[in-house]
């Protein structure tokens, strides 16, 4: 079977954890998560950048920082993963969902501004795919309505949206680790903080509401509760293992674009065709190949692909359940306007394999096989 995904693994990985064990500092905040968080606020230039136990966690975070509370309205796609919505619910915020483009999957920019009210505090746009909404009309939106954005920049590590680095755009970005992720430690993620006035809070939630971190750099003569908080801090092994991802991103953000790019060259016939769809790059947009994905003319020729596939050994999947179609988002939030595109897109789209170290001669079979079906 061609597996839908595969954790990244680049070969330092165990003698990096090797290390961490060997300095009897496994807890967080060791040298290895100190060299993750300088590695991306070198790459995207934020004031601070925190790793976390998951996107998750740092959506929480951020959603904290923004101090949304009951009765605020919070903006965001229905077509997301659910922590995007969770972080917020927590708070007591009330969701509102708006309808996607068709092109990129993302947050139509165009409908977000009707759907801003006198209780709208914050703006969630989700770059799906790791391909940038479009954030300046967002962050137009944001100043003339006095809004803060968090950027859910989950699938966006070294994308970039007019050379800036998904994450670093908005007031908060947040960034996942997940081991189906471009890089990996299992389980994690990071905040990042454009502004540095916030960056101390940031590290007082992140240590369950206490100083410590100032502790530790002898900046008080001891540390103690002061703010809400919560344990967001991940293990040196996780860090460890990232970070051996992080020193060769390049190398694999260069094999993963190799696959994507084979991918669309071998389709593109079909689509030509109008046999199916393939993904939309915008120009200003300079994506991480983090998923390539097709569109079936409706979701009975979508299961028919996918369980031909199946037949031929190769794992394609879809997701994605519209968040306001859910019992949850049907208590939670209302979607304002009409879904033209949302419930659509969940309907037809198929996600294929990817993942560092898919070969080229599997792109091969797999377009091959869906090149089959269609005939």
């Amino acid at each position: 079977m061609i597996p839908f995904n595969r954790p990244p693994y680049i070969g330092e990985e165990k003698e990096y954890i090797s290390q961490a064990i060997d300095s009897h500092k496994i807890c967080g905040d060791g040298q290895f998560t100190k060299k993750c968080n300088a590695w991306m606020e070198e790459k995207t230039g934020v004031n601070k950048a925190l790793l976390t136990t998951a996107c998750s966690t740092a959506l929480d975070m951020a959603a904290i920082l923004t101090e949304v509370g009951p009765g605020d309205e919070v903006i965001l796609p229905s077509y997301t993963f659910v922590s995007t919505a969770n972080s917020f619910v927590l708070r007591g915020a009330n969701l509102v969902f708006v309808d996607i483009r068709p092109d990129t999957q993302n947050i139509d920019e165009k409908l977000i501004e009707d759907a801003v009210t006198e209780k709208t505090k914050v703006i969630v746009p989700v770059h799906y795919a790791g391909v940038s909404c479009e954030m300046d009309t967002i962050m137009d939106i944001a100043k003339r309505h006095n809004l803060l954005v968090v950027e859910d920049a989950a699938q966006g590590v070294m994308s970039t949206y007019k050379g800036r680095a998904l994450g670093s755009i908005g007031d908060y970005g947040c960034y996942s680790f997940h081991e189906t992720k471009n890089y990996s430690m299992g389980e994690g993620g990071a905040l990042l903080i454009r502004d540095g006035e916030k960056a101390d809070r940031a590290e007082i939630i992140r240590e369950k509401g206490t100083d410590r971190s100032k502790f530790l750099r002898g900046q008080v003569d001891k540390y103690t509760w002061v703010d809400m908080g919560s344990s967001y801090l991940p293990s040196e092994l996780n860090a460890a293992y990232l970070l051996a991802q992080l020193e060769n991103a390049d190398v694999i953000n260069d094999a993963r674009k190799a696959c994507w790019d084979q991918y669309y060259e071998m389709l593109s016939p079909l689509a030509d065709t109008g046999k199916l769809v393939l993904p939309v790059v915008p120009e200003e947009c300079e994506h991480n190949a983090h998923m390539f994905y097709i569109k079936t003319k409706d979701i009975e020729e979508r299961t028919r692909l996918a369980a031909f596939l199946r037949e031929k050994d190769i794992l394609a999947v879809f997701h994605y359940v519209p968040l306001h179609s859910a019992p949850a988002g049907t208590r939670f939030g209302r979607f304002h306007g009409e879904d033209r595109y949302t419930t659509d897109t969940f309907e037809r789209l198929l996600r294929l394999p990817m993942y560092y170290g898919l070969q080229a001669d599997d792109v091969e079979y797999i377009c091959d096989s869906i090149k089959e079906f269609y005939r």
